[in-house]
Order: C-alpha cells, then sequence, then structure tokens
C-alpha cells in the first residue's frame, strides 16, 4: 500500500502539469540530450513540486521506516555478509542504508542527489550519478542487485541498456531483484488522477510478461519471481504472473482494477521479477 494522499486537488492538479510538461520533454529527446536531461528534470521537479511524495515520505520517519522494512523483508533472501549491494534509483536511500548493515559494500545509483542531500551515509556506502543509462559500478562485481519503482521511469529507449549495464555489473550468480507497478493496473504516476495512460515521469510501465522478455534479450538464464501478500514475499513461477496478466488483460478497463484488488490477482500483479546472471556468461551485443 503506497502512502495515504494528504494533498488538495489543486496541489496534485499543479504537481501533474509540471511533471506532464518536464516528462514530455524528456520524451522528445534524443539520446544524447536524455543523458543530461534524466539529472536535470529530476532535480528541478522536486525544486517545483516541494510536496512531491517522495520528499514528504523523507520526512516521515515512521512511513519510511515500514517502507524499508517491507523490502528488506524480500532482500534479505539474497543479502549475506559478504555480499557487495546495488540499489538503483535509491530515492532517499533509506533502503541502501539499512541494506549497508547486512552487506559488505553498498553502490546507490540514481540521476539525481537532490533527495538524499545532508543525509548520513554509512562507510560501506557510496552514491554515484548515473545518466539514466550507465551504472558506472566496477563489472563483475555486484552480488545483488535491486530497483522498486525505477524501469517504468525510463525511457523505452534506455530500458534494455541499462538492463545490460545491470547485468554486465553482476558477478556471476549474481541476482537483479526488480519491482514495478503494473502496466495493466496502471497509470501509476500522478497521471493516475486524470488520464488513463501515463503521462508524467513514468515513460513506459510494464506487465512482468513483458519484463521476463527484455530481462531475456540482456542476458539473464533464469528468471524467477516472487509474489507480495500482507507485506510478505513468496516465490511463485513465472508461467503464474503470465495466466493472471493474460486473464487481466482482456478484462474492460473499467474492471481491471476491481479484480486487480481481489486474489490471487493482487498478490500476482504486485510480484518482484528476479533475473539471474550464470557463471561464465557475457550480456548479449
Amino acid at each position: 500500500m503506497g502512502p495515504v494522499e494528504t494533498r488538495t486537488p489543486e496541489q496534485i492538479r499543479e504537481h501533474y502539469e509540471i511533471e506532464k510538461e518536464l516528462a514530455g520533454r524528456l520524451r522528445a529527446a534524443s539520446k544524447e540530450e536524455r543523458r543530461r536531461l534524466y539529472t536535470a528534470l529530476y532535480d528541478e521537479l522536486y525544486r517545483r513540486v516541494p510536496l512531491h511524495p517522495q520528499l514528504t515520505q523523507k520526512a516521515d520517519p515512521a512511513a519510511r521506516a515500514e517502507a524499508v522494512a517491507v523490502q528488506m523483508r524480500l532482500l534479505r533472501r539474497f543479502l549475506t555478509p559478504g555480499s557487495v549491494f546495488l540499489e538503483v534509483g535509491p530515492g532517499d536511500c533509506s533502503l541502501a542504508f539499512e541494506a549497508a548493515k547486512s552487506a559488505k559494500k553498498v553502490y546507490a545509483v540514481d540521476v539525481s542527489g537532490e533527495i538524499t542531500k545532508g543525509a548520513a551515509r554509512p562507510a560501506n556506502f557510496e552514491l554515484i550519478l548515473s545518466d539514466g543509462s550507465s551504472i558506472p559500478v566496477p563489472a563483475g562485481s555486484v552480488h545483488v542487485a535491486y530497483s522498486n519503482q525505477l524501469m517504468e521511469h525510463l525511457h523505452p529507449d534506455d530500458a534494455l541498456e541499462q538492463l545490460r549495464n545491470v547485468y554486465a555489473a553482476l558477478a556471476p550468480g549474481g541476482r537483479y531483484v526488480c519491482i514495478t507497478p503494473n502496466r495493466l493496473t496502471g497509470p501509476h504516476d500522478v497521471s493516475e488522477h486524470f488520464d488513463e495512460v501515463a503521462t508524467g515521469f513514468h515513460l513506459k510501465e510494464y506487465t512482468a510478461t513483458e519484463l521476463a522478455r527484455i530481462f531475456k534479450a540482456a542476458g539473464f538464464s533464469r528468471i524467477s519471481a516472487f509474489a507480495s501478500y500482507r507485506e510478505q514475499f513468496f516465490a511463485v513461477p513465472v508461467f503464474l504472473l503470465k495466466i493472471a496478466e493474460s486473464v487481466v488483460a482482456v478484462l474492460p478497463r473499467s474492471s481491471r482494477r476491481q479484480v486487480a484488488r481481489r486474489l490471487p490477482f493482487r498478490a500476482l500483479l504486485r510480484a518482484a521479477v528476479v533475473g539471474e546472471k550464470a557463471a561464465g556468461l557475457e550480456a548479449p551485443r
């Protein structure tokens, strides 16, 4: 469950107009322009929308702690004291800071450092700014990579490139744990209040089926999934996600969210997708 909305309709509308304007610039930009714009536009968004949920959640320690605890229940399946952990799109870095207690080294790669200004950082933590596609950490060094609400923020032309860069950063046998809102129940950005398709900084939302396909294209040899129910995660076969999505996809849009709120769809449509890098394999070129 996401944070409760406390803003007025006027404040939400203002956020929507600003984000739609900035996202439109990013959608229309060339690849070279996007390398600069990811950072510049997100910094601009946070300056112009001071009540952005990412910023207000930072000011709510209880909500932040609860969100971190839920994610760590999943990540502790993979982390060991000797692990190198990478979070892509870490937001306020509260999850990365917590993971630093269970890992040898933590990298956080983001397009903006605006949210984490002034935060006290663990000694084994390193924040690295990216152009939106690159993962500038040592190749083959990461045991567990993670992103939550990140894939949907990438320009569609950059998504596969970033996945390949995550793959290259992983050590043999390393895993990339990816959580992204399901396209079938979207949009999930601020445009959910106004549009039928995401028009804000969710540049492309995905189904788990689509995500598994591009993971394979990036070189991951094995794809697994963990369904979410009552803030716990359970391993499920990927084919169950595909079946659930095929059922929901044929429903009228007006019915999709109602069905998606019921079990087992609620659990399956919020699943984390995990890609594993096999030993001795290189990313396809």
